[in-house]
């Protein structure tokens, strides 16, 4: 079993807990689904936010989908002029089989531009 990195981003409709948690499950249920994982198979999850995205930690939605004893960790993205705005990123570090050229990252709607060069 190899430790593999994970990528995803999402951009998301409000700066509202709601909506940010919202982003955050649907970002975390594409790096899973997309590379066979389960929370247990997830060894720590880096998150950061567009400075614009103030009302709640994304790490809080995480906890929401079971990652309760998944080391967490929220920062803020460099504010960058012209950068796409509301856009939430991770990357986990994972348990995996997969060959690195395997892995397949989650940069999900207006977000995919970010990383066009990527597997989708």
């Amino acid at each position: 079993m190899a430790v593999r990195a994970v990528r995803g981003a999402i951009q998301v409709d409000a700066d509202e807990p709601e909506a940010i948690y919202r982003g955050v499950h649907e970002m975390i249920g594409a790096v899973l689904e997309r590379n066979q994982l389960s929370p247990a198979d997830v060894i720590s999850v880096f998150f950061t936010a567009t400075p614009d995205l103030t009302s709640c930690f994304p790490a809080a939605g995480a906890r929401q989908v079971g990652f309760d004893d998944v080391p967490l960790l929220c920062a803020s993205e460099i504010a960058v002029p012209g950068s796409l705005p509301r856009v939430v990123r991770l990357l986990a570090h994972v348990e995996t089989d997969l060959p690195r050229s395997d892995v397949r990252h989650a940069f999900l709607g207006a977000a995919a531009a970010l990383r066009d060069d990527l597997k989708q």
